[in-house]
């Protein structure tokens, strides 16, 4: 019997479009850039923490893209590759799962002085206020697909 090796479980090529953890890169780019635009496209207050939320999708979309490109053109044949997309998918949803609730947070405080009604916020913070609140629901689900394209990867990396 033959021993399964790195380049039998890992896809490459157009097979990617076909296994289940490799699928999720197309809503992982979907989700990861509208997280970008959203929160490039609103009222960036506090800076720090808007940072964060920033650096973390322009992160994972540019890794997210680097992955995929590696997968499409079969430089994944090595037998490391395996460890390295469970790794990677892993920080990813732990990156996206802090800026997520930092992102969430000051939504929500937005939303507190949104209500409140205090001078100085701009003409259409109220159509700011929904951007926000677009930008948190789409960081939570591209969250959640990180970390299901890591738990599926993790299996995969098991089975190798």
């Amino acid at each position: 019997m033959a021993a399964v090796t790195s380049a039998d479980v890992l896809p490459t090529g157009c097979r990617i479009f076909t296994s289940i953890p490799d699928i999720f890169f197309i809503p992982e780019f979907v989700f990861g850039g509208l997280v970008w635009t959203l929160v490039a496209s609103t009222y960036v207050f506090p800076a720090n923490p808007m940072g964060w939320v920033m650096f973390v999708s322009i992160f994972c979309f540019l890794g997210t893209t680097l992955w995929f490109f590696i997968f499409l053109c079969g430089g994944n044949t090595g037998s490391i590759w395996s460890s390295l997309d469970v790794a990677f998918h892993f920080v990813a949803a732990v990156f996206y799962l802090s800026s997520s609730v930092v992102l969430a947070v000051i939504t929500i405080s937005f939303g507190f002085t949104v209500s409140s009604g205090v001078p100085g916020l701009p003409t259409n913070y109220n159509q700011l206020y929904q951007l926000d609140i677009a930008a948190v629901v789409m960081s939570f689900v591209a969250t959640l697909l990180y970390f299901l394209h890591a738990i599926f990867s993790a299996i995969r990396w098991k089975r190798s």
